[in-house]
């Protein structure tokens, strides 16, 4: 249920912009973190049928979510879990400020410009020289962080996936940077040439048709290069019967082509369903984690949730509003640009706006404005996805029953195996959480009840 995410999509736009960048995949298969043998243990017995009704009653009780809440023990490894996470997003942020000042400092873009001027005149082949190089050195240079992340996912249990694997899809990502870049790093100085006042605005016009396509191919090629991916039908058609119960509830045409299951247990334990593309590649991926630790009526609400962002138009509003951003902050970038130039080019041996070794500064003031920018683009991101919890709750009402208790189980459940932090600090919240807390979501799963009030529901009448 954490698929859609438009702070983790406007960071794959924006570093497609001027990295290329992996973060393509994450928007293709964004995920939570992982389990614990707590989380892994419960689910099944929510399956068993009791052997009677004073058995029954008794682990209806038992199981019975009335508020996200964890044991002690789990509790506190869900704290510091969460809490070194946090501490790894703000170290992370600065880091890539200091690789990037390095690499100015250093003159590296220079040396790399000088070494793509003396190899060829085209500036598409310098464009082919220059940038793969330079990107590669940004990566090298922020592989601290990266290797800390995983180390971190791997100790807590978030994730299974070895070093060796680990780092071929590192490699993986880096290629398909590589050549995102290329292309749209040879359009950007192409731009800045012929208009060095305005190239922000014709750069964006330029490139936005390029990364739709990008993010259009995304799940279809790119995504694959990851994991793997089979139709939902072949791997458990009985669930597929199910989810067309909440498709036919909404009135929608889903068609089983288009639900895929993902084999996530090779590399980790996280719990995860998503939206990906659009247009003829848009598909509703559930992962073989989820079928595994959740029932088909949890399974069908994460489903119906996923399902609420096709109903709702959430990725088009998403494209939108990660369009209209990043003009924003290209834009600024373009000001931050000349600012910064006017007073350091000489220094770092950059002959202007124009030249190829410029390109380290842009992206060290696109780092800048894309953090300061998190918490408006994670207040959107909260919002759809709020609305797209309401809608799993309209549209599998009546369908199964307890529903909203189904609900609130299935979090419960991402929540122990996600170690998702039961209270975020307001700035937190505000900064980082592109989905509401946990808390808020297993609150609102409980207590929204537009039937009981005589009220007709917002999304599906």
């Amino acid at each position: 249920m954490t698929g859609f995410s438009i702070s983790k999509f406007l960071a794959a736009l924006a570093l497609l912009f001027l990295f290329g960048a992996t973060a393509t995949i994450s928007a293709a298969r964004s995920g939570v973190a992982a389990p614990n043998s707590a989380a892994t243990a419960n689910s099944p017995q929510r399956t068993q049928a009791p052997a009677s009704s004073t058995t029954a009653q008794a682990a209806k009780n038992e199981s019975e979510v009335k508020a996200y809440t964890l044991p002690p023990d789990l509790y506190q490894k869900a704290v510091k879990y969460s809490r070194a996470q946090y501490i790894l997003y703000f170290t992370g942020f600065a880091w890539g400020v200091i690789v990037l000042l390095l690499v100015l400092a250093w003159k590296l873009a220079p040396k790399y410009r000088d070494w793509a001027e003396r190899a060829t005149k085209v500036r598409f082949l310098q464009a082919v020289i220059f940038t793969p190089i330079l990107l590669l050195t940004i990566a090298v240079l922020g592989l601290p962080t990266d290797i800390y992340g995983h180390w971190l996912s791997r100790s807590y249990g978030i994730s299974v996936q070895g070093w060796g694997s680990w780092a071929w899809d590192w490699t993986k990502g880096e290629i398909v940077s590589f050549v995102i870049g290329i292309i749209l790093v040879w359009i950007l100085y192409a731009v800045i040439r012929r208009s060095p006042g305005r190239w922000w605005f014709y750069f964006w016009l330029a490139a936005l048709p390029i990364l739709f396509f990008v993010i259009f191919l995304a799940p279809l090629v790119i995504a694959p290069l990851f994991n793997k991916f089979e139709p939902l039908e072949t791997k458990d058609p009985a669930l597929v019967v199910a989810l067309e119960k909440v498709v036919q509830r909404a009135g929608m045409n889903i068609p089983p082509e288009r639900m895929f299951w993902m084999n996530e247990s090779e590399k980790g334990n996280d719990l995860n369903a998503y939206v990906a593309g659009f247009g003829a590649s848009k598909r509703v991926v559930v992962w073989d984690t989820t079928i595994a630790k959740m029932t088909v009526p949890e399974t069908m609400f994460v489903f119906g949730h996923e399902m609420g962002h096709y109903v709702l138009g959430h990725v088009y509003k998403g494209l939108v509003f990660a369009a209209i951003l990043l003009l924003v902050l290209l834009y600024f970038g373009f000001h931050g640009m000349l600012w910064t130039l006017s007073r350091w080019s000489g220094r770092w041996g950059i002959r202007g706006t124009d030249d190829w070794a410029s390109l380290p500064v842009l992206l060290l003031w696109f780092a800048i404005l894309g953090f300061l920018a998190s918490p408006a683009a994670n207040t959107f991101s909260r919002h759809v996805e709020h609305q797209a919890d309401q809608y799993g709750l309209e549209v599998t009402h009546g369908l199964i029953p307890d529903s909203s208790q189904v609900a609130a189980r299935a979090f419960q459940i991402l929540g122990e195996v996600d170690l998702a932090d039961p209270h975020p600090s307001p700035f937190i919240k505000l900064w980082l959480y592109d989905h509401p807390p946990l808390t808020e979501r297993v609150n609102y799963a409980l207590t929204y009840d537009p039937w009981g009030q005589g009220k007709k529901p917002e999304f599906v009448k």
